[in-house]
C-alpha cells in the first residue's frame, strides 16, 4: 500500500515514466505543507517548485490594501511555481496552504534542468498550465456572473477533486478571503446549503454529505475546468 510520503500521489509526478521518475526521485524532497503556510510571496522568485499530495495551495492575487482573493487551487492536481518554467520568475500571486498536508519539491534549478530536456516533462507541464490557466480564467468568470452559492459549491467541488477525503478543514473567514466576499454572504450560503442535507459544517470542518447535488448546484464553470483538465492530463483529477 502506497504511503501518504509517496511522491506519485501527486499526478503529475505519476505520470512520469519510470527512467525520468527514477531520475527525479533522489532530487525531490518530501515536505509537510501546515495550514496557513506561504509558500510564495508576490514578486518572489521560487526557490523550489511544490507537488502537493495530501495539502491543496491557493493562489490569491492579493491588493496594495491587502485585500485578497483567490485566483485557482492546487492540489494532488499540480504543481505550484509554474512562473519558473513559464519564463517570468515570479509572479504577482501569492501561494497559501489552504487544507493542511504534504508534499514533495523540487529545487528550481533542477526542475529548469528538467523541462529544458524538451522531452516529456516540458510537454506535461505546458498541458498542465494550460489548465490552470483555463481554471483562472474559470473563476474570475465565475466571480462576476455568478451567485455566491454557485461559487461557493464550485469551490467545493474544486477542492473535493484534490483531496482523498469528503472532509475540508476550512473556517467561513477563510473561504470568505479564497472567494473576496463577506463573511456574512459565506454564512448564509452554507447554512443554505446544509439546510438542504448537501454538507455539515461544524468547528471549521465542511463535510460534504451530497456531492451529486452540489454538481447540479454549481453553475458550469465547474465542468468547463473538471473536463479540460481531464483533456489535457493523462491522469483523473480524482
Amino acid at each position: 500500500m502506497a504511503s501518504i510520503a509517496d511522491p506519485r500521489k501527486n499526478l503529475l509526478l505519476a505520470a512520469l515514466p519510470d527512467e525520468e521518475f527514477a531520475r527525479w526521485l533522489p532530487q525531490i524532497e518530501h515536505v509537510r505543507l501546515p495550514l496557513g503556510k506561504a509558500i510564495f510571496e508576490s514578486g518572489s522568485s521560487p526557490a523550489h517548485v511544490y507537488f502537493p499530495t495530501t495539502a491543496i495551495v491557493s493562489l490569491l492575487y492579493v491588493l496594495e490594501d491587502g485585500a485578497s482573493a483567490e485566483i485557482a487551487i492546487v492540489g494532488n492536481d499540480g504543481v505550484v511555481g509554474i512562473s519558473l518554467f513559464m519564463g517570468g520568475a515570479s509572479t504577482p500571486s501569492r501561494a497559501v496552504v489552504q487544507s493542511a498536508g504534504e508534499g514533495f519539491r523540487l529545487r528550481a534549478d533542477l526542475m529548469m534542468r528538467e523541462f529544458n530536456r524538451f522531452g516529456h516533462v516540458m510537454h506535461l507541464l505546458l498541458r498542465y498550465t494550460q489548465a490552470l490557466i483555463t481554471q483562472m480564467t474559470q473563476t474570475a468568470v465565475c466571480n462576476r456572473h455568478h451567485s455566491l452559492d454557485q461559487q461557493l459549491c464550485r469551490w467545493l467541488l474544486l477542492s473535493l477533486d484534490r483531496l482523498q477525503s469528503d472532509e475540508i478543514v476550512m473556517t467561513q473567514e477563510l473561504i470568505a478571503n479564497m472567494l473576496g466576499v463577506r463573511r456574512e454572504g459565506v454564512t448564509e450560503a452554507a447554512g443554505q446549503l446544509q439546510e438542504a442535507g448537501m454538507i455539515r459544517y461544524r468547528r471549521g470542518r465542511i463535510t460534504v454529505l451530497d456531492r451529486a447535488r452540489l454538481e447540479q448546484r454549481t453553475c458550469e464553470c465547474y465542468a468547463v475546468v473538471r473536463k479540460e483538465y481531464e483533456r489535457l492530463l493523462p491522469v483523473r483529477v480524482s
